[in-house]
């Protein structure tokens, strides 16, 4: 497995009736799979997120959404970036995952977090508690997710789960890569350290010089080499051939969120702006080099939060960044 350029689809809110949803879905994964994009990604939330929309704003079910790109796409690897694991079992998780990966002929990637959405788990009635709790069940979780998938039989007695001989079949393979996302220098990095094949680093890009020492030091803790965890890193990525254009887009989706580029100083202006990525074909390039992958990152993982679904822009976004990688 190796995830240097993903494709991440942070909504759903597109033009047209629902039926016409999933088809935009379907073209923009095969949109990426065409223009050298590796993975395709969607969030595993239930309703939309602070600062891209309402929460009532379309959003589909993760894992159903994967096992239906799964059937319309050939050769690019699908995950949740990242599953919210407070939301599933982890032994039905694991079977969820696993299953994804016989329907798409061996594509799935288990991308896994703690969860931090309080609102879904208050409205749809799943237990959030508290920072702590969530990271002992990720970690519970991922001491009976990780040998399911390796074709083992756990028995596990924790606090937060159980499992007794819990058998996983039918598997393709026994090495279904696990992807931690998150930016806990000390418990998601740890975490990673000890169970995943790969890290998606979640931050402002000015804090990557400091992330990535973070899981130099996670990784000697257990006595891994750093090498041998991939690294990404989430970019909000906003491009067109006309950069006034990309522009425009880039202010008006932060008025959209109550942020006015024009009134706020040099400081405040860099502050909003830490994750994007705006500008020509060109622009964006050299700021993704200069900002994230010349800072020791392996990958990047992009989504086109303004225009992602119009026909073209996954494609030139692909065209610009595959060279990079």
């Amino acid at each position: 497995m190796t995830i240097r350029l993903g494709y991440q689809m942070p909504n759903f809110s597109y033009d047209g009736s629902v039926k016409e949803l999933f088809p935009k879905v379907i073209a923009q994964a095969r949109e990426a799979e065409a223009a050298g994009f590796d993975t395709a990604f969607v969030m595993d939330h239930f309703y939309q997120l602070p600062g891209i929309g309402k929460p009532d704003a379309p959003m589909l079910e993760a894992y159903s959404t994967l096992s239906g790109l799964a059937t319309a796409t050939d050769t690019i690897q699908l995950s949740a970036l990242v599953t919210g694991n407070t939301y599933r079992n982890p032994a039905i998780l694991a079977k969820t995952v696993t299953t994804l990966d016989v329907v798409s002929g061996g594509r799935a990637i288990l991308g896994i977090g703690a969860g931090w959405f309080e609102l879904e788990h208050t409205s749809f009635g799943l237990e959030f508690g508290t920072f702590t709790d969530r990271f002992e069940r990720l970690d519970e979780a991922l001491q009976i997710i990780e040998p399911m998938l390796r074709g083992q039989r756990p028995t596990f007695d924790g606090l937060w789960y159980q499992v007794e001989d819990a058998i996983n079949e039918p598997r393709i393979r026994d090495d279904l890569p696990i992807m931690l996302g998150g930016g806990g220098e000390k418990k998601t990095f740890g975490l990673a350290a000890q169970f995943a094949d790969h890290l998606n680093i979640i931050c402002n890009a000015s804090e990557l010089p400091r992330k990535v020492k973070a899981v130099e030091a996670r990784c000697e803790e257990v006595d891994r080499d750093p090498k041998d965890l991939e690294t990404s890193f989430l970019a909000f990525v906003i491009i067109d051939e006309d950069g006034d254009k990309a522009k425009k887009l880039q202010s008006d989706y932060l008025l959209s969120n109550g942020i006015d580029l024009s009134n706020l100083d040099d400081s405040d202006r860099a502050a909003a702006t830490d994750r994007h990525f705006c500008g020509t074909p060109d622009d964006v390039a050299e700021q993704v080099q200069k900002r994230v992958l010349d800072q020791g990152i392996d990958g990047i993982i992009i989504n086109l939060i303004t225009n992602g679904h119009e026909p073209g822009v996954v494609e030139l976004a692909g065209k610009t960044l595959r060279p990079l990688v």
